[in-house]
């Protein structure tokens, strides 16, 4: 068995790939069994009673029904595409990190009427798992300053660091400080990366700081 350290790195490394793979599949079972899911054995249930009351000939009832079975589908369908969108965007697999975040900035900066400055062409260095898994953190980085505000200014700046690695600098001016949920999500998604993540809340902005080493760059 090799124990030197490199292969204790990989090992470890291994375990921390996996152990967020397996998190990242628990929200989505959750995910789905408490939305997507629930929705469906609603609808289903509308539609039993659209039945039962077409058999009664009370059509206005009937269609009561059949309009919110209706508006609850589509809202389900939302909800899938918007999970298969978050897993892996058509834009990130055909273009890049830095058009899929641009993409995501610019759907959000409008929506919320948010400035978004971003510096992410070093990202590119990575490989397309490792752009993927730093896509997320930045989504998630992005929706949880909007949940808390949403900010008026949102930046990321990505750019080499020390001893071969990348800086992620992440920053909003979103009201109160992040919850130890949302923290933890995104550690489990940095550990894909064997990244290291640091929060700082100051009074008026909220900085995120993520260190990933080289070998992440080389795959």
């Amino acid at each position: 068995m090799d124990d030197t350290p490199d292969a204790a790195g990989r090992r470890e490394l291994t375990e921390q790939i996996l152990g967020a793979e397996q998190d990242e599949r628990r929200r989505i079972a959750l995910f789905l069994h408490d939305g997507p899911v629930q929705s469906l054995s609603g609808i289903a249930l509308m539609l039993d009673a659209v039945g039962d009351f077409l058999k009664r000939g009370a059509t206005e009832q009937a269609r009561e029904i059949l309009d919110k079975a209706l508006s609850r589908t589509r809202t389900t369908i939302g909800e899938l595409r918007d999970l298969s969108f978050n897993l892996e965007p058509v834009v990130l697999r055909d273009h890049g990190f830095g058009m899929a975040v641009n993409a995501l900035a610019q759907e959000k900066g409008i929506e919320h009427e948010m400035k978004i400055e971003l510096d992410v062409g070093a990202a590119e260095l990575l490989g397309e798992r490792s752009q993927a898994a730093l896509y997320q953190i930045v989504r998630e980085a992005l929706e949880s300053a909007i949940r808390r505000g949403p900010p008026q200014a949102f930046s990321v700046l990505i750019e080499p660091g020390e001893q071969q690695t990348l800086a992620v600098t992440i920053r909003d001016d979103a009201p109160s400080e992040r919850r130890r949920r949302s923290i933890e999500v995104l550690e489990e998604r940095a550990r894909t990366l064997g990244a290291v993540i640091s929060v700082d809340n100051a009074e008026h902005e909220s900085t995120m700081r993520i260190v990933l080493p080289i070998y992440a760059a080389s795959e």
